[in-house]
């Protein structure tokens, strides 16, 4: 059973996609800011994290790139999940280590197929 961290300061968006991944079969955890995210990411090492990019304190562009460049975790896959849906946010994310970028509100088929892709 895949591991999914999601790091979203919005309790309503982590219980939209909790809902979606453990009626799917994932195991979920949750983190509400990056700066609790990194440290449920270094010691759970989950299979994938959903990363929101605007949150209080550390922001998923600046928790990305401190997963994805930190050797213990670098090998986590991480899809942004968020409400930017402009060009610059998607390349910014891609160059902070983002292997995935789905814009909110999430369907449950885009977001399974995102997972899916990262994991294979």
């Amino acid at each position: 059973m895949p591991r999914v961290l999601i790091i979203d300061d919005s309790p309503t968006e982590i219980f939209k996609i909790s809902e979606i991944l453990s009626k799917n079969g994932y195991e979920v955890l949750t983190a509400e800011s990056g700066e609790q995210g990194l440290g449920i990411a270094k010691q759970e090492m989950p299979d994938v994290v959903l990363m929101d990019i605007v949150m209080p304190g550390l922001n998923g562009f600046q928790a990305t790139r401190q997963l994805s460049r930190d050797p213990d975790t670098s090998g986590i896959p991480i899809i942004i999940v968020t409400t930017k849906d402009q060009e610059t946010d998607r390349l910014w994310g891609q160059r902070q280590g983002a292997k995935g970028y789905l814009t909110k509100p999430v369907d449950s088929k885009g977001l399974l197929k995102a997972i899916d892709a990262v994991l294979n």
